[in-house]
């Protein structure tokens, strides 16, 4: 399975990505890619939507969370729109609800953050 990787930047500077497919240890790479290209180009709020996404494992896990660490370095963050139930068993089961913002659509997450300004 191929991973398709896009981006687009909202109104208020949010950074969306849209990952559909498998994440994992042969397509994580790109997602890898992405992430430290948009932070090299100063998007250092990021919102990765995963709603199209079929697998997830540890390599992808590790992406996320590195990511979130090159960010975090600039002041910002990197959270996720997800609602499919095997996925977030991913991130319940290593602990990673504490460290990701998780949303249930992109509307959801830019109105949370218009409140946190």
């Amino acid at each position: 399975m191929d991973l398709k990787v896009n981006d687009y930047t909202t109104d208020d500077g949010l950074t969306v990505i849209t990952v559909e497919g498998e994440i994992d240890v042969y397509t994580a790479p790109k997602l890898r890619e992405k992430l430290i290209d948009l932070v090299n180009k100063g998007k250092f709020h990021l919102l990765v939507d995963m709603e199209k996404v079929e697998f997830l494992d540890s390599t992808g896990l590790g992406v996320l969370v590195g990511g979130l660490k090159r960010v975090r370095a600039h002041d910002g963050s990197l959270e996720l729109v997800c609602t499919q139930e095997r996925i977030l068993k991913i991130f319940r089961i290593t602990g990673l609800t504490k460290v990701f913002g998780i949303h249930k659509t992109i509307a959801e997450a830019e109105e949370k953050r218009k409140g946190a300004k």
